[in-house]
């Protein structure tokens, strides 16, 4: 594997990046000029972008040895792809997205209670995973900004896979054209999968999908990928078999210069067919053992050609549409690094169960960008809104949290409203030294500019601060939930947890939503183990990262344990419950 590691600084459960890098919201795309170009109603060039920080919330194995630990991000792709600017411009090796296809239709996910109930039907509930209902305007300007983004991680080597279907497929070319240009274009490929599809009224049965390759630039190599022959295929290829005397098949192919050799069929067959654009490949079937229950999953032997194809062993590949996982699960079968995201917190959970199945040894980061669960650890909230706003950190400060555009910042309390009560503390510090020095040297200019952030505030805060000091200065306050209303915050669902006896026991769960679909489905619970999808604990959590020591995954129609010994040793305990929904609750519990 090649040597290409990755610089990363932890900070908390903060994933910090290379504090030399551009800030991306100063960071201008270049201007698109491909042609042809797809016009739609409201279209609007992309030329920058803002910042997410990714919180850091589990951690499965260790690093390699150079530094590389593979990557999966809930959140909309749009803001990890603004993350991952920072440390990933330029890096990535092959990109594969099945993003939506303007299908009309909504997508739901069969969810059935655990233990008797769920080898039946009838307990089941249908919970919406996403939505495919777009204007074309708006689907085609959501592309658009993504394939931007996709085109500025890629690798100058690195190229681009975008599966569609006929719905949108001629639009999505134009747009790739346009981003990439069109010399960049270098494949159409036709995935054709048997299976008889319901027939529509007065068109043909439609069985194929389309996939797009394009390169970032002309410095692009197709690996030599063959398929396996079968003698049936062979000889719908050649029809000019004949045998030696020896009765063995052969085919006479031209060496050049007029002349003609012999190549023996058995040998041919052997060293399989290179790839084409046409790929016969079936669908899943409902049985088959890659079913996640995911809808819209694409089989792992698809993915399997494309990355084998377009990627070497050891390069990043990134799917930010990524639903069930099926990219990622292949690329670290065919010793690929990878990085995924999706918005849906189902396919995150989906896609983490999938990889720590299939593979006990993996490593691997689990990251929140623009989901946030802060409002119990303020030192973490504290760290988060510095990144959000890229303020550059004070460590030595003990008066000031970070510094920006000129301004000292001061991050306040972050889960409540700040009122006037917090400035106490910052007044109590001011170095009144150097302000009396800054005053005497210029009696009408600030002695310092000052940036309070808060989450909500009381009004006059910025004024009381300026007749507390007695000194003039210049305040600005920023206030998270008004001025940066495109951050989000979250909440947890409930549980009763407790040590008894040298063991952790789950008491009860109260998974908020779920309850309350179950309750409209007039669904009695009698064993909260019934809504859980998975277990997991850290014994000694270090406030900062989940490293999940028991990870309890039972079977379909079985129960998490619930009940489980503490072993020597432990300290804070952190535990992880995940429910039908996908949706987690965790608690920390001080031990020892």
């Amino acid at each position: 594997m090649p040597k290409t590691g990755v610089n990363k600084f932890m900070d908390q459960r903060i994933f910090m990046t290379n504090k030399e890098q551009t800030n991306v919201e100063k960071y201008e795309f270049e201007p698109i000029k491909g042609y042809p170009m797809l016009n739609w109603k409201g279209k609007r060039p992309f030329r920058s972008t803002q910042y997410f920080p990714a919180q850091l919330k589990e951690v499965y194995g260790q690093e390699d040895e150079s530094g590389w630990i593979n990557k999966v991000f809930w959140g909309d792709n749009l803001q990890v792809m603004s993350h991952l600017l920072k440390e990933f411009r330029g890096r990535i090796n092959l990109i594969y997205i099945d993003p939506p296809f303007d299908s009309k239709a909504d997508y739901h996910k069969k969810i059935k209670l655990k233990g008797e109930k769920a080898t039946s039907d009838y307990n089941a509930l249908e919970e919406k995973q996403y939505t495919d209902i777009w204007s074309n305007d708006d689907y085609l300007q959501f592309m658009y900004e993504r394939l931007i983004l996709a085109k500025e991680l890629l690798s100058n080597k690195g190229a681009i896979v975008l599966h569609a279907d006929q719905k949108q497929a001629h639009r999505l070319r134009l747009i790739l054209d346009e981003v990439f240009g069109q010399d960049n274009f270098r494949n159409e490929i036709i995935w054709h999968y048997g299976q008889r599809t319901a027939a529509r009224e007065k068109r043909f049965d439609s069985k194929h999908d389309n996939l797009y390759l394009y390169s970032k630039t002309s410095d692009f190599s197709l690996n030599d990928v063959t398929v396996e022959w079968d003698y049936d295929d062979f000889v719908t290829h050649r029809h000019d078999i004949i045998k030696d005397e020896h009765g063995e098949e052969y085919v006479l192919s031209d060496a050049g210069n007029g002349q003609r050799y012999r190549r023996y069929v058995k040998d041919i067959i052997a060293a399989g067919k290179p790839l084409d654009t046409v790929w016969d490949l079936p669908l899943l079937n409902s049985s088959d053992k890659q079913r996640t229950g995911y809808p819209t999953q694409k089989p792992n032997y698809l993915l399997e050609r494309i990355i084998k194809s377009c990627s070497f062993e050891g390069d990043i590949v990134f799917d930010f549409f990524m639903g069930s996982g099926t990219t990622l699960d292949t690329a670290n079968t065919l010793n690929r690094r990878f990085i995924g995201a999706d918005i849906n917190l189902g396919s995150v959970q989906v896609t983490t169960k999938r990889l720590i199945k299939n593979d006990t040894n993996l490593s691997l980061e689990v990251f929140n960008v623009n989901n946030y669960e802060i409002f119990r650890n303020p030192v973490e909230a504290k760290d988060i809104l510095i990144e959000a706003l890229e303020v550059q950190k004070l460590d030595s400060n003990i008066i000031y949290d970070g510094e920006k555009n000129g301004y000292k910042v001061k991050i306040m309390p972050v889960n409540r409203i700040a009122t006037k009560e917090d400035l106490n503390e910052l007044v109590a510090n001011f170095p009144y030294k150097k302000f009396e020095e800054r005053k005497a040297a210029n009696q009408n200019k600030p002695v310092e500019e000052i940036m309070l952030v808060c989450m909500g505030h009381e009004p006059g805060l910025g004024a009381a601060l300026e007749n507390e000091c007695g000194y003039k200065l210049k305040v600005e306050v920023v206030d998270i939930l008004r001025d940066k209303s495109d951050l989000t915050f979250k909440y947890d669902s409930e549980a009763v947890i407790k040590v008894q006896n040298g063991k952790l026991v789950v008491e009860t769960f109260y998974p908020r939503n779920l309850l309350q679909k179950l309750s409209q489905q007039k669904e009695d619970i009698t064993d909260w183990r019934e809504m859980v999808e998975s277990i997991m604990i850290d014994w000694n959590y270090d406030g900062a990262v989940m490293e999940p020591v028991v990870i309890d995954i039972p079977e379909k129609n079985e129960f998490v344990v619930g009940e489980y010994k503490i072993p020597e040793g432990a300290s804070s305990i952190k535990i992880k419950i995940t429910d039908l929904l996908s949706e987690s609750y965790e608690e920390v519990i001080a031990h020892g």
